[in-house]
């Protein structure tokens, strides 16, 4: 099989706020460098930081602190977190805020005074999630996207990674191999560094809010190089998903926490507040919390017409609403939906991955030369990320690691002999589909979709989560029966779809695997069969690798390495809305 072969010094695979803000940074701490981005969509277009509603958070005002953030995110996290990404991220977030306003050129709503305007969002201590609108993730990315055009950074559109080729010497990473998807051709990319921003996206759920390419391939390329992903079964489920029904892609698509923290209302399909009777916060809950009560609701047949709830926002006034909903105002109307003056129907809806890569926190991994920033990776969140916190973990330590590959090929870098033999093996891999009878590919990502939702979901248990293991491995056996007419590769979608499922298969199945491990409940993962935290003190977290043809598991201890449970940084009841933190209550 011909392969086109290319050399650059920095390859960065996918282009939302990690992708972009490493390429600026790379390209400002060594301007001689060769820099290309290679992306699944097209740049700047495709991936999730596009997709973000809510905001940004950063600790700004006078009675905020870096402290106070980072205890909320410690413990909206359970205590799971890697304490040393977390404080990063919360005093990076400062750093990198006045760099979007100051250097990138992005507008963020201000009150009259000049500040900076930061809403509420759940599960925290202190209104500081900073936004443009409801349309915040537009913002930065177009900025971002008009920076990177203006520097000499080489772009690879339309390009899917489907293998990291190692070093023939065994020193690291040579490169990637990647799908031109317009030519049909495969081409690798020899780099002397590589970064890992592809996003992940948790697309093998019935509900999801990512993309329809974001299909967890970087996640499965890191499993298949042999690196450790943590965290795994810590998949968010955002309360509030669109269900616009069957007839609509828009079903699934987040309708941003703002609207609770703005003071919006849950109503179960009796139209009743419920989420007090699960948590004193109710709508301002953590989302873990908030997304099993509607779950809870819904398994108990109080629902809409379409099996999910309401949201309501009519009692804060309608024209007050479209005024700082505008995108989701229209969003709704879009699916006959009235945000403003009416009720929406809405369902838990998979959103994002806490877990993935573990990495260092200079964006370094195991395999050298690979580096890691955004929802590819895991330690930051924990077992629940705080909304505001998504995109600044991608803005965050996509710089760093801009600045840490220019560092690393500068000190030492250079292009590393590709092993030919796993070159050859990515392609066949790749090729598998080709020759075989076609079958029903769209059928069998439904089965996945439906089972990850059912037994691998919201809530979970020993029996479900054995079951889905079951099911997962004979979707695996049958995605190998089922072929690809091999009529042209250009543009083939069937193609595509076959690779998507594969990627999806084999994360569904660390997911499943890495829940039936962790034997408590703790924040997104919770077993019904074992709904107790377990002791803070011995917190574990879960690290899966893949050898051979089997995965591996094993519980590692969480380092207490800034604060210990029991202890904080901080006066007052972190991790929770600023009227319960002021009465006392816990977060």
């Amino acid at each position: 099989m011909q392969v086109e072969r290319h050399q650059t010094d920095i390859l960065i695979l996918g282009s939302g706020g990690a992708g972009l803000f490493a390429a600026l940074h790379a390209t400002q701490a060594a301007p001689n460098l060769d820099i290309t981005v290679a992306v699944k969509g097209l740049l700047g277009k495709s991936g999730c930081t596009r997709m973000v509603q809510g905001g940004y958070n950063v600790a700004l005002a006078n009675d905020d602190s870096i402290e106070r953030h980072f205890m909320d995110t410690i413990v909206g996290g359970k205590w799971l977190p890697r304490q040393d990404l977390a404080w990063r991220l919360c005093t990076g977030a400062v750093e990198r805020i006045q760099e979007l306003e100051n250097e990138i050129g992005c507008f963020f709503d201000r009150n009259a005074d000049g500040t900076l305007h930061q809403k509420a969002f759940a599960g925290q201590s202190f209104d500081r999630t900073v936004h443009k609108g409801d349309l915040t993730g537009i913002e930065i990315i177009n900025r971002l996207m008009e920076q990177v055009r203006a520097r000499a950074v080489r772009r690879l559109e339309e390009h899917r990674a489907i293998e990291f080729v190692p070093a023939a010497d065994g020193s690291g990473i040579a490169g990637v191999l990647l799908i031109d998807v317009r030519g049909g051709t495969y081409r690798f990319v020899q780099a002397k560094a590589v970064l890992l921003a592809t996003g992940a996206g948790p697309s093998m759920y019935l509900y999801h809010t990512p993309s329809g390419e974001k299909t967890c391939d970087g996640l499965a390329m890191a499993l298949r190089s042999g690196l450790d992903l943590r965290d795994m079964e810590m998949v968010q489920f955002h309360p509030t998903g669109l269900l616009g029904g069957p007839d609509t892609r828009m079903t699934g698509t987040v309708l941003e926490e703002g609207l609770r923290g703005a003071g919006g209302h849950i109503l179960n399909g009796e139209r009743e507040r419920f989420l007090a009777g699960y948590d004193p916060a109710g709508e301002r809950a953590t989302r873990d919390v908030v997304s099993r009560g509607i779950y809870a609701e819904m398994r108990a047949g109080r629902t809409t017409p379409m099996g999910g709830v309401y949201i309501s926002m009519a009692h804060l006034g309608a024209e007050k609403v479209a005024a700082m909903f505008p995108g989701m105002v229209k969003r709704c109307a879009d699916c006959g939906f009235d945000l403003a003056g009416g009720l929406v129907e809405v369902v838990p809806t998979a959103h994002y991955m806490m877990g993935g890569v573990e990495f260092d926190i200079d964006g370094s991994t195991a395999l050298p030369g690979l580096f890691a920033a955004g929802e590819d990776c895991g330690g930051v969140h924990g077992a629940n990320r705080l909304g505001g916190n998504g995109v600044a973990n991608s803005t965050v330590f996509g710089g760093i690691a801009g600045d840490s590959m220019a560092a690393f090929v500068g000190r030492e870098g250079r292009w590393r002999e590709p092993d030919e033999a796993a070159l050859d093996a990515g392609i066949a891999r790749a090729e598998v589909p080709f020759g075989r009878p076609t079958g029903d590919l769209f059928g069998l990502r439904d089965r996945l979709a439906r089972t990850m939702w059912d037994d691998v979901g919201v809530i979970r248990d020993r029996s479900g989560l054995e079951v889905a293991l079951m099911r997962i491995r004979d979707y695996r056996a049958e995605l190998r029966e089922v072929g690809v007419v091999d009529a042209d590769r250009r543009f083939n979608p069937t193609w595509h779809d076959w690779l998507n499922l594969e990627s999806l298969i084999d994360i569904a199945e660390v997911i499943a695997r890495a829940a039936l491990a962790r034997e408590d409940s703790r924040g997104a993962h919770f077993r019904e069969d074992l709904p107790e935290a377990g002791p803070l003190e011995t917190s574990i977290y879960t690290r899966v690798r893949r050898q051979a043809d089997a995965l591996e598991l094993e519980l590692a201890p969480v380092a207490f390495d800034i604060v210990r449970p029991g202890e904080s940084l901080i006066e007052g009841a972190a991790g929770a809305p600023p009227a319960l933190a002021e009465a006392g209550s816990p977060g």
